[in-house]
């Protein structure tokens, strides 16, 4: 299992591919909130937000807070 810090670093990774992606083609929202199968962006809400989440959860751990 990744650590806090992996997570976030992929976090990370994700939001400048994320922005690329949009310089260079624009973002149609249908893109991101809908995408067709093996479209570069096809996944990537999900997994953002999930990572995302599992970085909260183990920040409310470490602290002994609860969400």
């Amino acid at each position: 299992m990744s650590t806090k810090q992996e997570k976030i670093q992929e976090l990370i990774a994700m939001q400048k591919k994320f922005t690329e992606y949009e310089h260079k083609n624009g973002l149609d929202p249908q893109d991101y909130y809908a995408p067709q199968a093996g479209h570069e962006l096809d996944g990537y809400k999900e997994k953002y937000h999930d990572m995302a989440m599992d970085v909260m959860q183990i920040a409310h751990d470490e602290i002994g807070s609860k969400r």
